[in-house]
């Protein structure tokens, strides 16, 4: 296979579940990601911006036809529009059972191109801005591609993300704690057409609301007492993005002083009198639903309704359970790389209570745990002895942390009756449902609720 990464075309191969098997190095500089970040990916999580039906690839998987020289553009991660000429082949075996795709690429966008001018650009801006040092130290890290993730969920909301980055207005992110908004709000920045431009984040609830004042907006020497001369991040972020986290930690006269910068597209220096125009695209999170902030008043509303143009929700880790398989995945070969170790998999154990648990700090805490547990054990399989004492203590019985509401437990106790009575049936659908005396249907309907599927 290692000739085809000498043709001047790209290559895809995906397998029966679209997942990606091979990428050849020329599909690698179309698109610019990394090779092993795309191998065993969903295509779409890739592709974000493309669909079961604008998609080549999983058309001809759909059909079982093979499509020659047809038009296909979608935006890549970097936000870059790109149109390719594709030849798609499904791949066949006995029975004519589809078992993947094969695709060539041939990439008509003058990419090479384009990215040179790009490049030329970049450095004239940053050349010319005065602020070039603290600059460069504040970029955004993150790009789609490095979300996790291919249930339909988030597969979706990486879509929708995807084209809010390319708009102008200001964006909200919110989520609980843990759940990734911040790697959303790197990737809508590098995905923006603002991305060779500055991108600033700060957290609203580390300073005090009089520091804060001046780390926004800056400060004019002789102020106040101590003061200097120093721009404040609006002006740092001119040009590029402003992320302000924790928004609804920020104190709400200063709430004010925010929504009269975006109204009027201008700052003024604590201390001082003159005006200065700024051009920055606010992006703001929070882990609480900003309905309920605005209620409890930690949120003006008249500021929620010119920060919440644009809104994204990104589902707790308990409501999308079909991405901890690929996140444990993640995570384990990120480790084994970092720590040298030589983990392979879960015992079956272990992967049952890590469907089965309710993971309040979402994926977060998912990586500190496998972090935490490769860090000491050196072993093939993380068996149900290498975890914390908490989750033997959850293996027994139900979880009974202090937030937990009756109706969470019910649920943890219907899940864990539908798993105990799937495994003792061999996952069959007809025979659980009668041992639980319960009709099909209803069986059907909490699996796809607990995120259960029955085995293949």
């Amino acid at each position: 296979m290692e000739i085809l990464d000498y043709v001047e075309e790209g290559i895809h191969i995906i397998d029966k579940n679209g997942r990606i098997v091979y990428y050849n190095k020329f599909a690698q500089i179309i698109d610019g990601v990394d090779r092993e970040k795309v191998l065993g990916r969903h295509l779409l999580e890739i592709y974000p911006s493309l669909s079961h039906e604008t998609s080549t690839l999983l058309t001809v998987m759909k059909t079982g036809e093979a499509i020659s020289n047809v038009e296909q553009t979608f935006i890549n991660y970097k936000g870059e529009k790109i149109t390719t000429v594709n030849s798609s082949i499904p791949i066949k075996g006995k029975s004519n059972k589809i078992l993947g795709a094969f695709e060539i690429s041939k990439d008509v966008t003058r990419v090479r191109e384009m990215s040179e001018k790009i490049v030329d650009l970049q450095k004239e801006l940053y050349i010319n801005h005065k602020k070039i040092k603290e600059i460069k130290k504040e970029r955004a890290k993150y790009t789609f591609v490095d979300i996790i993730g291919e249930s339909s969920e988030m597969l979706e909301l990486k879509s929708m993300a995807l084209k809010a980055a390319g708009a102008k207005v200001p964006v909200l992110v919110y989520g609980d704690t843990g759940t990734g908004k911040e790697l959303f709000i790197h990737s809508i920045h590098n995905s923006s057409p603002r991305r060779y431009q500055p991108f600033i984040a700060q957290n609203c609830a580390a300073f005090p609301p009089n520091l804060l004042e001046g780390i926004l907006f800056g400060t004019v020497k002789g102020g106040f007492t101590g003061a200097e001369d120093r721009a404040g991040l609006f002006e740092l972020a001119h040009g590029g993005s402003l992320f302000l986290d924790e928004i609804n930690s920020m104190p709400i006269e200063l709430q004010s002083k925010l929504l009269r910068a975006l109204q009027d597209g201008t700052i003024r220096r604590v201390g001082g009198t003159n005006t200065i125009d700024v051009d920055v695209r606010i992006l703001t999170a929070t882990n609480i639903r900003p309905e309920e902030a605005v209620k409890k008043n930690q949120l003006r509303e008249d500021l929620y309704y010119r920060l919440n143009v644009i809104s994204l929700e990104i589902p707790p880790l308990r409501e999308r359970k079909e991405d901890i398989t690929i996140l444990t995945k993640f995570f384990i070969d990120k480790f084994n790389k970092k720590m040298n170790r030589s983990v392979k998999d879960l015992s079956n154990e272990v992967k049952e209570l890590f469907l089965s648990y309710s993971w309040k700090g979402n994926v977060r805490e998912l990586e500190h745990l496998l972090e935490g547990i490769m860090s000491i054990y050196d072993v093939d399989v993380i068996e149900l002895k290498h975890l914390p004492r908490k989750f033997k203590d959850y293996k027994e019985g139900i979880d009974l942390s202090e937030d937990i509401s009756l109706m969470e437990t019910l649920d943890q106790i219907e899940e864990k009756l539908i798993l105990k009575s799937l495994k003792m049936n061999d996952y069959n659908i007809t025979h659980t449902a009668k041992s639980l005396k319960i009709p099909r249907q209803t069986l059907q309907y909490k699996m796809k609720k607990h995120g259960l599927a029955a085995e293949n």
